[in-house]
């Protein structure tokens, strides 16, 4: 198997976490490099590692008719630009085995959607490209399946694996958010992640007037939901984050307001830093004596 890359390091070496951020879907070549500039400057002036997300195409869409984004060829050219002008590394969504080599010319980290987590060809296409690989749980999925994941591409040669939590199904038209699962998905032996924003999707939970249905969401729970993942120690976040939500074409009830991402970050790296999480607590259950001092293990 190949060393884990600098870029992979980098990431595991993050403090308290590290951020991927960005809008949904790619709406133009403007938008994006609106979004990376603003989302760049609260990092920056708060200390935080940066990686930029949108895709190119939202091929799972409740409906046909549903806009998917600018489709590869375009929405690459467009996160190259955004690269090239901010500096930033870039992640990105692929959906089939034979898009892999291209996106991985300009994504530093290849997301596997969380429907596609156990597709083999899909994994292994992505990991012999070398590079990092963030594998979404499926909703469907218990934590433990994400180790089978992950080795999928460890076995393909590729160590630079990251696993994410991103709810689970609860009936038809919701999702929940274990906080066991932050932590039994280490079993996958790789940085977990949590994506707050998809985590509160209400799928096909909306029906609209005329017929048929969309996906709504809870954005008002994307900090409680957050909070308890840095608590729980995750290695990084993903949010999804617009400067205008309720005009965006794609899950635009799961967009995090531009406008208050520096306020909500400014807390979770407050709560990050001060738990312990990241730590493995060991429990002494031998009987406490007369002795007992209640500072000891302070």
């Amino acid at each position: 198997m190949a060393e884990e890359s600098a870029f992979f390091k980098e990431l595991k070496a993050a403090q308290p976490f590290f951020l991927m951020a960005g809008p949904n879907v790619i709406q133009s070549e403007e938008h994006c490099l609106k979004m990376c500039r603003q989302i760049k400057a609260v990092t920056d002036s708060l200390g935080l590692k940066l990686v930029f997300k949108s895709s190119f195409d939202k091929a799972n869409r409740t409906s046909a008719a549903s806009f998917r984004g600018p489709g590869m060829e375009e929405g690459l050219r467009i996160l190259k630009k955004v690269k090239d002008t901010f500096g930033v590394p870039i992640i990105t969504d692929i959906h089939e085995p034979h898009q892999a080599e291209a996106v991985a010319q300009v994504a530093d980290i290849i997301q596997i959607p969380a429907f596609l987590c156990r597709q083999t060809d899909l994994l292994v296409a992505a990991a012999k490209t070398g590079k990092v690989i963030q594998i979404k749980k499926g909703q469907f999925c218990a934590p433990s399946v994400m180790r089978n994941s992950a080795d999928k591409c460890r076995a393909a040669g590729n160590p630079n694996v990251l696993v994410c939590e991103r709810g689970t199904m609860f009936g038809y038209t919701d999702l929940i958010v274990d906080p066991r699962n932050f932590v039994a998905m280490r079993d996958a032996g790789c940085p977990v992640t949590a994506d707050v924003t998809h985590a509160l999707q209400q799928p096909a939970g909306r029906p609209l007037e005329g017929g048929g249905v969309a996906s709504g969401g809870l954005r008002d729970m994307i900090p409680t939901i957050a909070r308890t993942a840095v608590a729980c120690g995750v290695d990084g976040l993903f949010m999804e984050v617009h400067d205008d939500p309720t005009t965006s074409p794609v899950d635009g009830p799961t967009q995090w307001p531009l406008r208050h991402l520096r306020k909500l970050l400014v807390e979770l790296l407050a709560i990050a830093r001060a738990t312990h999480g990241k730590e493995e607590l060991t429990l002494d259950l031998s009987p406490v004596g007369d002795d007992f001092d209640p500072e000891a293990e302070l």
